[in-house]
């Protein structure tokens, strides 16, 4: 199921059970997940795209075997907060996921979040290539992070 409302998708997710954030890209998948708690996103991997079957395939092994709850996948709005095409390759990508491992699934404002874990990994002094090879999972980590934090005020009620 898909939910548009982040306190629909918290009140559909099983207790202490991880849940996973994905950064679709054209060319890559970077996946990041939370503990039990859901208070601290990791980031895990970089999965290579190749074809949706192929791809959802070893994501769904991934969720699986990590024993995932729900997803929140990370949607790239324009700036002035508008939807354009990136977006609505995201929303077929969930749509498409669901038929394939059925989990809770949200999304959440990914606006800067390549640049922000861009400068995380330049104020780490991360070499060029390294950055290359781990900055879609980073970007994961910076959606999930910020869904989890969300999800924790919602929680607390503030």
């Amino acid at each position: 199921m898909i939910y548009e409302d982040l306190a629909e998708f918290a009140a559909a997710l099983p207790p202490m059970a991880p849940i996973v954030g994905l950064d679709l890209g054209d060319k890559t998948i970077g996946v990041a997940i939370s503990d039990r708690l859901l208070s601290v996103a990791t980031p895990v991997t970089t999965i290579r795209r190749k074809k949706f079957t192929q791809d959802a395939e070893a994501l769904a092994k991934l969720l699986r075997d990590r024993e995932i709850a729900g997803i929140v996948l990370g949607l790239p709005r324009n700036m002035d907060g508008s939807e354009g095409p990136r977006c609505q390759s995201t929303r077929a990508f969930a749509r498409n996921f669901t038929r394939v491992l059925e989990l809770p699934t949200t999304y959440w404002d990914e606006r800067l979040s390549t640049v922000a874990a861009e400068r995380a990994l330049l104020e780490a002094d991360t070499s060029r290539r390294k950055r290359a090879e781990v900055i879609d999972h980073v970007a994961a980590g910076y959606i999930l992070q910020g869904a989890l934090d969300r999800l924790r005020h919602m929680r607390s009620g503030s």
